[in-house]
């Protein structure tokens, strides 16, 4: 299946096909040119191996898995290793992996020589379905996530199926958390599909998921690439969940599980009974959490470094309805006080 992201002169393909990444020489050109590819320690290093096979002049670079790699250290140290490889503008970066890895070599490839081609080759489930496409790319600072970053579109996606096989339980349930999000923004149909499976058994309609999660956000920034107004729907329980992240210093949450404890915490402020035990229903289903046991007093302070501020007004997302999201802002202060939190 090919989707094609309509951004006029930064239009790409996003290939979902299972084997594709043996073929990366059929969706992009990497003759004539050297080929940095980017994993972590994480990534069964096969994948890397496989797609550098198919360029005349390759290089692999690892990262350590985790998180905390996605830093300025890291960084720093893989715009070093491209210049020891002698890489200039006409060249190419690949990322095999997941958001972490995405994300460096995202920024990387926008700021190394002020801008080069990328390739984003997702390994893992919210990868797929969320952080390879559309064109965000950041580093996290001390004071909190993904503060640091540009918008770069890449020059192609390829989805491979195949990868999730290799994938641990506990990132196929992170991986869920982002596509649970999909259905409470966008999709009701969506979100009844899931309701319908588990863990256990969601690999049984795996291709139908990861397609309508990328058509939806396609569409959404298709119509806001640079997220100034409704792209910021994708960021639904990201408010909460980054101060989660951050709380525990990104360790004891994934992304998606604090994603998903995020949108349930903000559920049950803003939804009917009805739609919140759904919520939480089918979040429990992919054996990910509905809250956290940190005080939430002390997270909200957190939720003043997202970069969804603006001076001192917070915009965040609520899904009242499953289907439909709506941003609202608020002062920082009275967010504070709404969420039972106290002011940064």
């Amino acid at each position: 299946m090919k989707l094609t992201m309509q951004l006029k002169s930064r239009s790409y393909d996003i290939i979902l096909k299972a084997g594709c990444l043996a073929n990366l020489h059929q969706f992009t050109n990497v003759q004539h040119r050297k080929v940095f590819v980017l994993t972590d320690s994480g990534v069964p290093a096969a994948y890397a191996q496989t797609v550098a096979a198919q360029c005349p002049e390759a290089t692999v670079y690892t990262i350590p898995q985790g998180e905390g790699s996605k830093c300025l250290k890291v960084y720093g140290q893989v715009l070093q290793a491209m210049l020891a490889f002698g890489m200039d503008r006409r060249d190419l970066l690949v990322a095999v992996g997941g958001g972490v890895v995405g994300d460096i070599t995202g920024f990387a490839a926008a700021t190394y020589l002020r801008g080069m081609d990328y390739v984003q080759i997702p390994t893992t489930l919210l990868a797929q379905v969320d952080s390879s496409v559309g064109g965000k790319t950041a580093i996290d600072l001390p004071g909190g996530k993904n503060l640091v970053g540009a918008f770069k579109q890449p020059v192609c996606v390829l989805c491979d199926p195949d990868t999730l096989r290799t994938l641990p339980r506990k990132f196929l349930a992170d991986g869920m958390g982002e596509v649970i999000k999909y259905g409470m923004i966008w999709d009701e149909k969506l979100f009844a599909l899931l309701e319908q499976y588990d863990l256990d058994r969601i690999h049984e309609v795996m291709d139908q998921v990861i397609a309508s999660c990328v058509d939806i956000k396609r569409q959404v920034v298709e119509h806001d690439e640079f997220d100034t107004g409704e792209r910021m729907i994708l960021n639904f329980g990201h408010t909460l969940g980054h101060a989660v992240e951050s709380y525990y210093h990104y360790v004891t949450y994934t992304h998606g599980s604090a994603v998903a404890a995020g949108m349930c915490m903000m559920a049950k402020k803003t939804c009917s009974e009805d739609v919140y035990q759904r919520l939480c229903r089918c979040v429990t289903a992919y054996e990910l959490p509905t809250k956290v046991l940190a005080p939430m007093a002390e997270l909200v302070p957190l939720c003043g470094n997202d970069k969804k501020r603006a001076s001192a007004s917070l915009r965040f997302i609520v899904c009242q309805h499953i289907g439909k999201a709506e941003i609202r802002s608020m002062p920082f202060t009275e967010f504070a006080a709404w969420m039972g939190g106290k002011q940064a």
